[in-house]
């Protein structure tokens, strides 16, 4: 195999996007060679742009066809693992788009097919691919922000109007969708957060369901977690904030870290804070701190073409996976954690996560969504503004 032949399931946005970045040449070690997508409409803009591209109306025929190595599955959330179980019980690699799925025990499934099946997996978290949360990643795993004392970290700039809301039928929806904000704008945030900082011991969320628009989903989180290491921290998104704002704060020992606008300051002590006040003797010391910008390359990264040439790349030669999909449980613990505890009005034990009790309680929510028909798990749908 010198180059992996692609097929994607899902020709909207996401699909779109990638399949151009593809035929583009941008992912080096890559072909795309199939769409499906059970839309008519989609399929003729496949088969007008691209006419050595294979179309197909339905994913197991797409499978079965030998034209693809692997695919990316960028269909509507629910659809995810039930589509790469598919996929890998014919031998194909799986490159599945964010989140995993919507809830835990689909996504075990899936996980459990993907290390029998023995093929690659990965997920579309492009966002470690950027420079700014690899720096940080680096600078936690090399200690030098010593013990992290408390992340507070405000994700408010995924603004979305009611006219997003309503653009289709299944959009923010228990039975279309699986959740509003935390299932469709934050995954890459919370994914971030447990790569950064590790999966949080438990957490406390309130969430508010429908607050600022006519929707059965939330659509505003602030949720508190603590570590058994002593570290906390607060995680607070919404889509009705606008301008909004994406800032992180890390208090640590060693000073703090901001990290906002793409760029990363920190507050350097000259001797961790634990240090000096074991030495202190003065009522109104402080440590002595040095503001340091710290030096990053200009651009935000290789994003969704990264993950893709890693993917390739690990088909290929082996190469270390940036995103493996058996992590993709870890970031949608953390927000089904959030949803349980929302509905609950408790807190939540990550390490012994109540995947039953998850799932009943969302089909409960199902039952009485405004979506009448629910999405067949196993189907294919157009996937125009996943985003």
């Amino acid at each position: 195999m010198e180059k992996v032949r692609l097929g994607i399931i899902g020709f909207g946005n996401m699909g779109t996007g990638h399949l151009k970045n593809i035929k583009s040449g941008k992912v080096a070690d890559m072909i795309a060679t199939a769409v499906c997508d059970i839309n008519p409409e989609r399929r003729k803009v496949v088969a007008e742009l691209y006419d050595d591209v294979k179309v197909f109306e339905n994913a197991t025929d797409m499978f079965a066809s030998g034209c693809v190595d692997a695919v990316l599955i960028a269909t509507p959330h629910y659809q995810h693992p039930a589509l790469a179980q598919e996929a890998f019980s014919h031998g194909l690699h799986v490159l599945v788009e964010k989140p995993a799925g919507v809830y835990t025990k689909q996504v075990m499934e899936m996980n459990a097919a993907a290390e029998k099946s023995g093929k690659v997996f990965a997920i579309m978290y492009n966002q470690r691919t950027n420079p700014v949360y690899i720096k940080l990643r680096d600078m936690i795993q090399r200690g030098e922000l010593g013990h992290i004392k408390r992340v507070n970290w405000t994700v408010t700039h995924w603004y979305r109007p009611q006219a997003y809301h309503s653009s289709a039928t299944w959009r923010s929806t228990w039975s279309g969708e699986g959740g509003g904000t935390l299932i469709n704008q934050n995954p890459h945030q919370i994914d971030l957060w447990q790569w950064l900082f590790g999966m949080p011991d438990k957490l406390m969320a309130v969430c508010s369901f429908g607050k600022y628009y006519d929707i059965e989903v939330e659509d505003e989180v602030t949720a508190f977690m603590q570590y058994e290491n002593g570290t906390t921290g607060v995680y607070i998104t919404s889509i009705a904030e606008a301008p909004g704002t994406n800032r992180l704060e890390v208090a640590c020992d060693r000073g703090k870290v901001v990290i906002e606008d793409n760029i990363i300051t920190f507050w350097r002590n000259v001797v961790s804070e634990r240090e000096f006040n074991a030495k202190n003797t003065g009522p109104f010391g402080r440590p002595e701190t040095w503001k340091c910008d710290i030096p990053l390359p200009t651009d935000a990264g290789p994003q969704h073409v990264g993950i893709m040439q890693n993917f390739a790349a690990a088909i290929l030669r082996g190469e270390k996976l940036i995103a493996p999909g058996e992590e993709g449980i870890r970031g949608l613990t953390i927000s089904n954690a959030m949803h349980y505890s929302g509905w609950t009005n408790d807190w939540v034990d990550l390490n012994h996560f109540p995947h039953d009790g998850y799932y009943e309680k969302l089909q409960e929510k199902i039952k009485t969504s405004s979506v009448k028909k629910k999405i067949n798990d196993s189907g294919v749908q157009d996937t125009s503004g996943t985003y």
